[in-house]
């Protein structure tokens, strides 16, 4: 019963969406109208700019954590955990109060790998940010996040198998998710961190 009790409230906690919420207090639009389409800190950067960008951050990634922290409260098991933590990014990702169309993730899997697997998550977040740093592209290093983490928590070892197989799902998730980055990253035609917001075609 604790364990649908989790999963429940961590869904509801990661559909919502703050970029969206900051986006109609401000502008009194969609953020999904504008730029990548992406309900997120990322097109939050492009739309409204650095400061609620970063509210946006952090505050998704909160949504990550506080999921965390009430699993853990509930006393669930190791795959309770994990799959609350699953929970609250696909709450995010397929947002129940806005029509399904939520954002890619990143930054409520940040939060939630934060609290499951610290040192891989650091680890493939240098690779990530440094990708970022070189080339432009956050898709790239958003990318790089999710897919080292479990391969660095499989390499280091000495973590629950839960958490590696949902940070493995995790990655799945954002594979899928920017599958139309992939393609525009292999064409050169992907945004780049700074460029402006024009309306969106998704």
């Amino acid at each position: 019963m604790f364990s649908a009790l989790s999963f429940i409230l961590a869904y509801l906690i990661g559909a919502i969406s703050f970029s969206i919420i900051l986006t109609k207090l401000i502008k009194k639009e969609d953020i999904r109208r504008f730029g990548s389409g992406n309900a997120g800190a990322t097109n939050t950067l492009r739309v409204l700019g650095k400061g609620p960008a970063v509210a946006v951050l952090l505050l998704d990634i909160l949504k990550g954590i506080v999921s965390i922290l009430l699993a853990f409260a509930f006393g669930l098991s190791d795959w309770g955990i994990a799959l609350t933590g699953l929970a609250a990014i696909v709450g995010h990702v397929w947002p129940i109060y806005y029509g399904f169309r939520g954002g890619k993730g990143v930054a409520t899997t940040i939060g939630v790998i934060s609290m499951l697997l610290l040192v891989p998550g650091a680890i493939a977040g240098v690779l990530a940010i440094l990708a970022i740093v070189l080339t432009r592209y956050v898709s790239l290093g958003s990318l790089i996040f999710t897919i080292a983490t479990p391969i660095v928590a499989l390499i280091l070892g000495n973590y629950p198998s839960s958490y590696v197989i949902v940070a493995g799902i995790i990655a799945v998730i954002s594979v899928w998710k920017h599958r139309a980055n992939i393609s525009r990253l292999i064409s050169g035609t992907e945004n780049k961190i700074g460029s402006g917001a024009k309306k969106s075609v998704n």
